[in-house]
């Protein structure tokens, strides 16, 4: 490998030459992208663990995704599923889902007995409850 640069070390270095010229014209030599960008995609991470039973794998993943969750608030909770290795197409939902009266969807864990909660401290509960 010749040099170890980032791919766009020539535009840097056109930028960073002429830096005086792009402030005094006000604007950049790069142009923007002319394609408009792709839209986000929906993709799955699969997390593997042990577990004497499925109760108890339900459990550990719902832990999971609630913790993963706290850390990236981009991770779709609702979008999570449990299946064993060997089984991907038995996927089942770990959370309820279920559509509230403002849009929001519902994050206890799927089969929860009354309300339905939406996310957050003090969020709208709808449904039959208790």
């Amino acid at each position: 490998m010749r040099d170890n640069r980032p791919p766009y070390w020539r535009q840097r270095q056109a930028m960073e030459a002429l830096g005086a010229a792009r402030e005094v014209a006000g604007t950049s030599l790069i142009a923007s992208p002319r394609r408009s960008a792709r839209p986000g995609r929906f993709f799955t991470v699969h997390l593997g663990f042990t577990a004497p039973d499925l109760a108890s794998a339900r459990e550990f993943a719902v832990g999971y995704a609630e913790a993963l969750s706290v850390l990236r608030s981009e991770l779709a909770l609702g979008a999570s599923a449990l299946s064993p290795a060997e089984a991907w197409q038995q996927a089942e939902r770990l959370f309820c889902g279920a559509s509230g009266p403002d849009g929001e969807r519902c994050v206890d864990v799927a089969g929860h007995p009354g309300f339905h909660h939406a996310p957050g401290p003090g969020g709208l509960g709808w449904g039959d409850g208790d």
